[in-house]
């Protein structure tokens, strides 16, 4: 949400926090940055979800997280946040898997009966049916998740394509597999496109997939074409590494913008 709000993009969150001071900072935070929280719901008898981050020398990470109340958000409170008219009044909706799967089913149903775009950022991978997948516009898995989901690591194009190919029999339009400093693969009907990645130098992995999907959505709603969304994400996600933390990384339009303007046409 906040990746998407720097990119440029109006965006309502729906979210769960704790009544604690996590979730009061979590919330002043999310207004900082301008998203509407009218459809967050606090949990009085949860505390506040929690990521614990270790970063390496090589800036990559490992993360143990406590959902707290991520865990509470239920199909109910999408239903309610459908009934307030929040999936017609958007253009994409995005999706994790931080909070239960039957409410990230759901949310895709309202989204996809609306006509808008459902992208999901299958983060952490779990099993996922074809019916979880039915009416996704778009799925985003890293290199990881792709083998969780497909049984297939993709070290190679043939492999990431055909790791996409399975993802898509499945129901999901089209596929972006995001491959680090590789840059990321699309896969749809209309094409297969390499995505490049700008060289940086990395500091902290934290929140590069974040920073990409955010951006993404960001850019398919001011009606970018899915490549060109998918250069602006990856510049995004580059631009995040480069810095310590989750939301202190996420970069604004205009640094993604001049960011690329230097990618390779």
């Amino acid at each position: 949400a906040v990746a998407a709000a720097r990119a440029g993009a109006d965006v309502a969150f729906i979210a769960r926090v704790g009544g604690d001071d996590l979730g009061r900072s979590a919330l002043a935070g999310f207004s900082d940055d301008g998203i509407d929280c009218s459809l967050v719901a606090i949990d009085e008898s949860r505390a506040s979800g929690v990521a614990f981050i270790l970063v390496d020398d090589a800036g990559e990470n490992s993360i143990v997280v406590v959902p707290g109340a991520n865990a509470g958000l239920d199909v109910e409170q999408v239903d309610t946040a459908a009934a307030s008219g929040a999936f017609g009044a958007a253009d994409v909706c995005l999706l994790q898997l931080e909070t239960p799967l039957n409410a990230v089913a759901r949310a895709v149903h309202h989204a996809s009966a609306a006509g808008k775009l459902a992208i999901l950022n299958p983060a952490p991978a779990q099993e996922l049916s074809g019916e979880h997948l039915q009416g996704l516009f778009l799925m985003t898995p890293n290199e990881s998740e792709t083998e969780q989901l497909t049984g297939i690591r993709p070290t190679s194009r043939q492999d990431a394509e055909r790791a996409a190919r399975d993802l898509m029999h499945r129901g999901a339009l089209n596929i972006i597999i995001t491959l680090g400093e590789r840059g990321s693969l699309l896969v749809s009907d209309d094409g297969i496109y390499s995505i490049p990645a700008p060289a940086v130098e990395v500091v902290d992995t934290t929140g590069a997939g974040d920073a990409f999907n955010g951006a993404l959505a960001a850019a398919l709603s001011r009606g970018e074409s899915l490549q060109n969304a998918a250069r602006y994400g990856s510049c995004a996600g580059a631009l995040a590494v480069t810095h310590k933390g989750a939301q202190p990384s996420l970069a604004r339009h205009a640094d993604i913008i001049n960011l690329v303007s230097t990618l390779p046409a």
